[in-house]
């Protein structure tokens, strides 16, 4: 087996394991469902229909995993211990809100997570940015997607207070 041989299969088993940090997240967070207390929230008339989260998460997801990968790729995980440890963190605030969302039905709770996750996400971002411009723009629909989860979060608090 040649050095390129070796290099390409390291690739691709670090893609499959961004790809499984990142899904595993999802998983955990899938465990917290909506359910029948948040069917019967007031929610704002902005609200996205409920099929559309599963699709939106999963490509949001599957940009995380890549955008780690390739920052992985570029220095490896000592060289890039801040970007990966920021990725870490972004990773357990966005399960943690699911978890203060809808398993301990704390919206109140869940908006305090969700401003902490949106710092991480832009630091994230910039980070990765530094590192790989495509690592950093394959962030930036994840931030605005949380941006508007929090915006629905903080209404939803607020109307059902």
């Amino acid at each position: 087996m040649t050095k390129t041989q070796r290099t390409g299969i390291i690739d691709w088993l670090g893609l499959a394991f961004w790809l499984g940090v990142s899904f595993a997240a999802a998983w955990v967070g899938s465990h917290f469902q909506p359910g029948e207390w948040y069917a019967r929230l007031n929610k704002p008339a902005l609200t996205p229909p409920g099929w559309l989260f599963g699709p939106v998460w999963t490509v949001l997801y599957a940009c995380m995993a890549l955008a780690a990968w390739l920052v992985w790729r570029k220095r490896g995980l000592a060289g890039a211990k801040r970007e990966l440890a920021l990725f870490a963190v972004q990773l357990a605030l966005n399960v943690a809100w699911s978890w203060l969302f809808f398993g301990l039905r704390s919206p109140g709770l869940a908006f305090a997570d969700i401003v902490l996750l949106l710092a991480a996400i832009a630091a994230t971002t910039a980070a990765f940015w530094r590192v790989s411009t495509t690592a950093g723009l394959l962030f930036v629909p994840y931030l605005g997607w949380v941006a508007f989860a929090g915006v629905l979060n903080f209404a939803i608090w607020r109307m059902n207070v």
